[in-house]
């Protein structure tokens, strides 16, 4: 049976349960004891929610209303691990104490006994999708509208009759982030929808097309606020009401991928991708481009005004360092924070649309840093990988899942921190591997449905010649090669370049001897099937963890008297190197950094390494460090000047060795190093001609960072920073230091810059703290 639906109420669009939590998803525990839960509640949570859990210092527990999730699951994460950047902290419990007090909230907004379910679950999912229109503004699973909450997540534990209240009558308890809202504009401009969030100076909204509104209040006339949902009530027979409450309780997972469209006004498309350079008010990708040029074309702030550049807002992500780098669409900024949460702020203010977070399982430390260095985005969905070793694919405009799919089993070690790359169709992601007895992998996924397309293994195959590279199957199948830092791209070939990392064990050589292939390389492959075209090898037999996991630039200069595709990186080992990318033909390479390790290079670019460099028992002293000379700090190319601009550390150790059995999962090292206190980890911004290497200028820093990178921008800046969280702005031309700000914490992230109603701006995290800086208004 149709619903009968007025006009003027398809206009406005359904909004089904917009003003309750109730059909947010509650995925029960088991329901332990309710007394002992409310002991514990009056013994942990009464100072901060009161005695009746009405609230107090904070929010009301009763009401059925979960900002940080709905879930038990949800509420017994927040209760044990606590809520970054509130006043919840983590509560000393064990997990059976923890599922007590959430059984024990339960039973205060569940006091009745639960009726038994009616409902055709099935036929309550045909009306959600269907005659009901419940689909018009609720996602479930990916597929349906966005002015209402999520719906992903069946209901189980409520009550039908709290459910039936709340499909009934929407009006009793408006959800926050969907209320309603009515905005007059100076300029004659009406808009009606939902708010997303609001402060003294700025509203954020979604309208009833569900495009998306950043507004300062400056520009508003009036603001009217109905105290009514905008959903209709749903014209439903009793028995349809009992299908749908069913479906609402019992839910029954994810239907078949219906076909993407992206929304017409939020589409990054792959060719939007290709053309990157020509938006430079927007950063479409990790590097900015597929080239990893890092390069901001934007030029309103240069060396005559840089001095009144100062900080603009700032975004607390809470969790610890933060080491992303943002994404910027159109006025819309993505960012990642440590622990896979997320969010997309107005770039303007830094005001929060929505907000995603992650539950994370015990993942295994030692085998991964806890961090997250960015979304990749494609139409109108961001791509994020996890510490779990999934990815997981969210609607840009409400932060809803689409997809989550496991990549590797996150206990075997397995872990993913790197920006995922967006190209055509397709979702490119890397991994962890390099300390814990694992083969690392490049893999291919669907964008639309999260299928693996294809993996493509860094440590040679049984059927590679270049198996030879390793003394036997152990040391191959155990042999590390991580691929955790973000590929570039090459359109005009169809080319992906991919870099790996270390293998494994670390420092000890011993046990792998041979070039160890593919280990710290650039891999060229086809991004439609995975296949290698070529690999350069940057160290063979690495023992100093000098990852190649460093960008693999792509620029088209002069080389020797005409012009080049070239590919060029400054690598972790201190040599900088010039590839034929077409063919992966070693052209050139030096030194950019002080190291005692090699002889220069032979004539394939291999560093012809020193006697006695290599670590040992007693401890072998080489320059640089295993953190580098570089790291996986963005460098930055200013195709003005051919200047390659890169953060440079110039450290010394003693690299000690030891012989272990491998153990999948465990850690697996070779020892490690001890650092040259006396030298410490000075460092430098250095600007190296592109087709040489030669050093043009170079501006000191006192210490070092192997995470804070350079950006090189069209107004002849290049802005840069140190592991002492000051913030620098520098003459590309000549490397004069015209600005600085000290941000307060050690910044471990690479800078960018976008723009906003013609205003530049040039961002960075600190800390736990995303800075945006822009010119002071005259």
């Amino acid at each position: 049976m149709e619903m009968p639906v007025t006009s003027s109420r398809l206009k406005l669009v359904m909004l089904l349960l917009v003003s309750t939590s109730i059909l947010a998803g509650q995925d029960s525990v088991d329901r332990p004891d309710i007394a002992a839960g409310r002991s514990l509640f009056q013994r942990f949570c009464t100072a901060c929610h009161g005695g009746n859990a009405k609230g107090g210092r904070g929010p009301d527990l009763t009401s059925g209303q979960w900002r940080w999730g709905s879930s038990d699951a949800d509420i017994l994460h927040n209760i044990l691990n606590g809520i970054p950047n509130t006043e919840m902290p983590a509560f000393p419990l064990s997990t059976v104490e923890g599922k007590q007090i959430v059984a024990f909230l339960r039973s205060l907004s569940n006091p009745q006994t639960e009726e038994a379910s009616k409902g055709d679950p099935a036929a309550g999912r045909a009306l959600f999708f269907g005659s009901a229109g419940c689909s018009r503004c609720h996602m479930y699973f990916g597929q349906g509208g966005r002015l209402g909450p999520d719906l992903s997540s069946p209901a189980t534990g409520r009550q039908a009759v709290n459910l039936r209240e709340a499909i009934l009558d929407p009006d009793k308890s408006i959800r926050r982030n969907y209320e309603t809202i009515e905005v007059h504009l100076k300029n004659g401009q009406f808009l009606r929808g939902v708010k997303k969030n609001e402060d003294t100076f700025s509203i954020q909204m979604m309208d009833g097309q569900e495009h998306l509104h950043m507004l300062l209040m400056s520009d508003l006339k009036q603001i009217d606020r109905p105290r009514n949902s905008l959903m209709p009530v749903p014209h439903l027979s009793a028995a349809e009401l009992d299908d749908v409450v069913a479906f609402l309780q019992k839910g029954g997972g994810p239907a078949a991928p219906a076909e993407w469209k992206p929304s017409q006004d939020l589409n990054v498309s792959f060719s939007r991708l290709t053309h990157a350079s020509s938006e430079p008010q927007n950063w479409l990708t990790y590097w900015g481009n597929y080239r990893g040029t890092h390069y901001s074309g934007l030029d309103s702030i240069t060396p005559s005004n840089v001095a009144s550049l100062a900080a603009r807002w700032s975004f607390q992500f809470g969790a610890g360092p933060v080491e992303s780098v943002p994404l910027v669409v159109d006025g819309l900024m993505f960012v990642t924070g440590p622990q896979n949460n997320a969010a997309a702020l107005d770039a303007r203010t830094g005001r929060p649309i929505w907000r995603y977070t992650r539950a994370l399982p015990k993942v295994a430390a030692h085998c991964t840093v806890m961090a997250n260095r960015g979304f990749a985005i494609l139409g109108d969905r961001l791509f994020m990988d996890t510490l779990d070793a999934h990815l997981v694919s969210l609607d840009a405009k409400t932060g809803s899942v689409i997809w989550d799919i496991p990549v590797e089993d996150y206990r075997k070690g397995f872990s993913m921190t790197g920006a995922p790359l967006a190209i055509d169709g397709k979702i490119i992601v890397g991994v962890t591997a390099g300390e814990c007895a694992l083969t690392g992998f490049v893999d291919a996924y669907d964008a639309a449905t999260g299928k693996r397309l294809w993996r493509h293994w860094t440590i040679a195959q049984k059927d590679d010649p270049n198996r030879s590279t390793w003394p036997n199957d152990k040391a191959a199948d155990t042999g590390g090669g991580p691929t955790w830092m973000t590929g570039t791209y090459d359109e005009e070939t169809s080319t992906l370049f991919w870099t790996v990392g270390n293998p494994s064990p670390d420092y000890d050589g011993s046990v792998r001897a041979g070039a160890n292939l593919y280990t710290c390389s650039v891999l060229a492959l086809d991004p439609n099937t995975g296949r290698l075209k070529w690999y350069f090898q940057f160290s063979p037999h690495d023992t100093h963890d000098w990852d190649a996991n460093e960008a693999p630039m792509l620029v088209d200069i002069p080389y020797q008297g005409r012009m080049r595709k070239l590919l060029v990186q400054a690598n972790r080992n201190a040599f900088y190197y010039v590839l034929d990318r077409q063919t992966g033909q070693f052209l050139h390479g030096r030194a950019f950094a002080h190291q005692t390790w090699a002889d220069g290079m032979d004539d394939n670019g291999h560093p012809i390494a020193k006697p006695g460099t290599s670590p040992t028992p007693a401890g072998s002293y080489v320059c640089p460090d295993a953190q580098g000379a570089t790291n996986f700090a963005a460098p930055s190319f200013d195709p003005k000047t051919s200047f390659f601009f890169v953060a440079v550390r110039e450290a010394c150790a003693v690299f000690t060795s030891k012989t272990r059995e491998p153990e999948p999962g465990a850690g697996y090292t070779g020892t490690g190093q001890r650092l040259d206190q006396v030298i410490g980890g000075p460092g430098a911004v250095r600007a190296l001609d592109a087709a040489t290497g030669d050093i043009r200028w170079n501006f000191p820093i006192q210490d070092g960072s192997s995470a804070a990178g350079v950006l090189a921008t069209a107004g002849g800046l290049v802005f840069a920073s140190g592991a002492d969280g000051n913030l620098i702005a520098l003459e590309s031309a000549s490397g004069k230091c015209l600005w600085r700000y000290q941000t307060g914490e050690r910044i471990r992230s690479s800078p960018m810059s976008y723009s906003v109603d013609g205003k530049q701006y040039v961002a960075i995290s600190a800390g736990s703290v995303l800075f945006s800086f822009g010119l002071l208004d005259r």
